[in-house]
C-alpha cells in the first residue's frame, strides 16, 4: 500500500523528493489551498518504505496509507 501526501497540508518543502529511493514523488502543477507548492505520490510506484514520513517536517502532510481523496493527482 502506498503513502499519501495530503495536498492541502503539504508546504512544498520537498525533502521527501530527494529521500525517495524510487522517485515516486512529483511536484503538483499549481498551488494548493494554502497557496504553497505541493507534491504527490504515484501510488503505482511507491514501495511503502516510509522514508518520506521520516524526513517531512510538516506534521500531517504525509499519511502512512493510501487515501486518494486527500491527494490531488494530476491526470
Amino acid at each position: 500500500m502506498a503513502h499519501t501526501i495530503v495536498t492541502n497540508v503539504c508546504e512544498g518543502v520537498a525533502d521527501c523528493v530527494d529521500a525517495c529511493p524510487v522517485a515516486c514523488i512529483h511536484e503538483g502543477p499549481s498551488k494548493n489551498a494554502k497557496g504553497t507548492d505541493w507534491y504527490w505520490i504515484d501510488f503505482s510506484t511507491c514501495i511503502d518504505c516510509g522514508i518520506c514520513l521520516q524526513v517531512c517536517p510538516v506534521e500531517g502532510a504525509i499519511l502512512p496509507e493510501e487515501q486518494p481523496e486527500l491527494q490531488q493527482t494530476p491526470a
